[in-house]
């Protein structure tokens, strides 16, 4: 979420609207808009140019990513590396031959994940190839990594193409965490030059999580405790600026019942963890000149010592809700002031497109003194990425491990995500909450976050 520290603050994990996609605006406090642009100077720009990389390449990289941007000056955490640009290649194929290898190239090094979505599609015209009778349909993702080589290729089983055949692979989106260059590729059958090879190098496995550091706190129902501003061994029901989040549109009222008698929840501990319950409240609370209509829940963590750390990790194992309009996320802001910020997990239950049990999103905020000047981060179909899905009826575990070189983030162990870290020297502080984003009834499914672990682990 995001938050801007001049007027309201625009809430728990604004980031990433759907970053993918150029031009999404995001609200900033105040009610001034920010738009993100995938061709905006700051984030880099796409060019008619193709990258001139060749598609073999012997670079290799360990399971320890060594930082290619240590001299990067990201300006106190104001700037962050360009992104790279994706690019498919066009490829060939020998008439006869098993299988077709299509390149796919990034035009820099990337200071963070990027994933494509890539789908195979029937060529045109008379020589087209089909799927089932000369291809073998292809959907799948290429994940490049920090560190990794910029290009590798996509093998594509060949049922039996003939001279002059073709068909081709696109891109499903614009690419999670990159800019997008040409987005679709021609593959032909032919015999008049030499087949496209299958690119070389050793990429990266993904990370699996492991606390390197010393334990520093845990959850426990037994010592936990909470107040509406919170304390040096408690968690506050309220946001640093106040109960509401007027400017990331938000229509749910942070709720307290000690500060709202009567209402449900919204903190309490459930037979399965500690739960933060969002609503619709069966009668409007007038606050701050307004009526309103939504419960929101939070437990935030600026007073609390025991929860904050420089360097190490954070691992949360929790359900999310399943609720249209819910808008759950774990987080992180500097102690020193927002921005910057580290978003573990949000989850855009206000967005059409958003499946609670599929999607993932993971962004990093950049800026000083309440003025963000970059966001980066990735919305990810992980269950197609890496196999992971049923995060509202099943507990799962996401974790962020903040070293100085890299932010690296894990979804049930499994690396999801990695950034270049761009804020050296700040301190985090978490945030857990459930902000709600509509109008409508409010009913549908849940809409509860449930805590069954949470633990911080501290490195020096």
């Amino acid at each position: 979420m995001n938050m801007k520290l001049t007027g309201p603050v625009a809430g728990a994990g604004l980031s990433l609207l759907f970053v993918a996609f150029a031009g999404a605006a995001t609200m900033l406090s105040g009610g001034s808009t920010l738009t993100t642009s995938a061709s905006s100077a700051s984030e880099g720009s796409v060019t008619a140019t193709a990258p001139t990389t060749s598609y073999s390449s012997s670079t290799s990289s360990s399971a320890t990513t060594t930082s290619t941007f240590a001299d990067f000056d990201f300006a106190n955490g104001t700037k962050l590396p360009g992104k790279a640009t994706l690019w498919l290649g066009n490829a060939t194929v020998a008439p006869g031959s098993g299988v077709a290898y299509v390149p796919v190239r990034l035009d820099r090094d990337t200071p963070n994940t990027v994933i494509a979505r890539v789908i195979t599609v029937n060529g045109s015209g008379t020589l087209r190839a089909l799927s089932g009778y000369h291809y073998e349909t292809v959907d799948t993702v290429v994940i490049f990594r920090p560190g990794d080589p910029l290009v590798q290729t996509v093998a594509v089983p060949i049922i039996g193409m003939a001279q002059g055949q073709q068909f081709q692979l696109k891109l499903r989106e614009v690419p999670w965490g990159g800019l997008q260059g040409q987005s679709v590729a021609t593959v032909t059958a032919t015999s008049a030059t030499a087949a496209t090879a299958k690119a070389t190098g050793t990429f990266r496995q993904p990370r699996s999580f492991a606390a390197t550091g010393t334990l520093q706190f845990e959850l426990a129902k037994d010592t936990h405790k909470r107040s509406p501003d919170g304390g040096w061994n408690r968690w506050a029901t309220s946001l640093s600026h106040g109960r509401t989040q007027i400017a990331n549109g938000e229509t749910g009222l942070y709720l307290d019942s000690t500060v709202f008698p009567g209402v449900e929840g919204p903190v309490y501990w459930g037979s399965q963890g500690l739960v933060l319950h969002s609503q619709k409240l069966k009668s409007p609370i007038h606050h701050e000149g307004r009526n309103w209509y939504y419960g929101a829940t939070v437990l935030d963590g600026r007073n609390f010592l025991a929860s904050q750390i420089g360097y190490g990790q954070y691992e949360w194992e929790a359900r999310m809700p399943s609720r249209r309009g819910s808008w759950p996320a774990f987080w992180l802001v500097s102690t020193s002031g927002w921005p910057p910020e580290i978003d573990v997990y949000e989850g855009f239950g206000y967005q059409s497109y958003w499946d609670f049990d599929r999607h993932v999103a993971h962004t990093i905020h950049g800026g000083s003194g309440g003025v963000r000047s970059f966001q980066r981060g990735v919305t990810i179909q992980t269950e197609q990425a890496y196999g992971l899905k049923d995060y509202s009826t099943g507990f799962h575990r996401f974790a962020v491990d903040i070293q100085r070189d890299y932010i690296t983030w894990f979804v049930d162990g499994v690396e999801t995500y990695q950034s270049v870290n761009p804020f050296k020297g700040h301190r985090w502080y978490p945030i857990m909450n459930v902000a709600v984003k509509t109008t409508s009834a409010y009913d549908d499914g849940s809409g509860d976050m449930i805590i069954k672990k949470f633990r911080i682990y501290s490195a020096p």
